[in-house]
């Protein structure tokens, strides 16, 4: 890789425990030029998709050699795999448990391999640590200049899953919660691509029903939203948002993730 190589973090592990500071520490100890970049820490325990979403909206912004390192691992300890995939814009180390599959559909070619080579792990490996004796440190011998290749086969079979997508039922269209952000904003999984007619010359009127509410306007900004307003908008990421300006829209309607969220026209 390329002189003081980046490496990101997106993993569950939070920032109460020294889990993220460890790992740091590995890949520092083998390679003191890494520089290391937090994406996010505070992905939700265990959240396979969660994780998804983190690493899918971020890591088109940096360099296309970086190399992220993706731990949400509730396998951990088991026979999932630890795997490496070299993509267009960017390697990814993580478990072979879907956490990725996000990036599958995002790049047309990708190269994955299940790391074999326990001669770049930590020794002995923990059972309940592989953040730290296997993937910390493979990344930090990557970023290194260890060739991909090296750390084993490449597989076909890897685990992927398709990101959960509107469905028209009965004249409606039905979506879900995906995320709730720190703000409480609640990201759907409607895009402008799902409901074109909210966003054409004419748009036509429309009901979005979750949890308590019924959403009927649609803003550009968070200010334009008047107090107390619960309103959709449409997010950084490209998501149909449901939001309040300067409040929770989330404990306010009474919603979370998994919530279905229903648009009728």
């Amino acid at each position: 890789m390329a002189h003081d190589p980046i490496i990101t973090f997106t993993t569950d592990f939070g920032v109460t425990d020294p889990y993220v500071g460890t790992m740091k520490g590995v890949i520092l100890n083998i390679n003191p030029s890494a520089r290391i970049v937090d994406i996010s820490n505070a992905v939700q325990s265990y959240d396979v998709l969660d994780g998804a979403i983190t690493i899918s909206q971020a890591y088109h912004y940096f360099p296309k050699n970086t190399l992220h390192l993706v731990i949400v691992d509730p396998g951990v300890g088991t026979a999932r795999r630890p795997i490496i995939v070299r993509a267009e814009h960017g390697v990814f180390i993580a478990p072979d448990n879907g956490v990725l599959s996000l990036i599958y559909e995002k790049e047309e070619r990708v190269n994955v391999r299940h790391i074999t080579a326990e001669h770049y792990f930590l020794q002995p490996v923990s059972q309940t640590f592989h953040g730290r004796d296997v993937f910390a440190a493979v990344a930090g011998y990557v970023s290194k200049g260890v060739d991909p290749a090296s750390l084993g086969e490449e597989i076909k079979d890897f685990v992927r899953f398709a990101a959960p997508r509107p469905k028209p039922i009965d004249g409606l269209l039905k979506g879900s919660v995906i995320k709730v952000d720190k703000f409480g904003n609640l990201i759907t999984n409607f895009t402008p691509k799902d409901v074109p007619q909210l966003f054409g010359a004419d748009p036509a009127a429309f009901k979005i029903k979750i949890g308590k509410a019924e959403v009927t306007n649609i803003r550009s900004a968070y200010a334009e939203g008047a107090p107390g307003e619960v309103f959709a908008i449409i997010d950084s990421m490209g998501f149909l948002e449901i939001a309040m300006n300067r409040g929770a829209a989330n404990r306010t309607i009474a919603a979370e993730k998994g919530t279905e969220v229903v648009i009728s026209f």
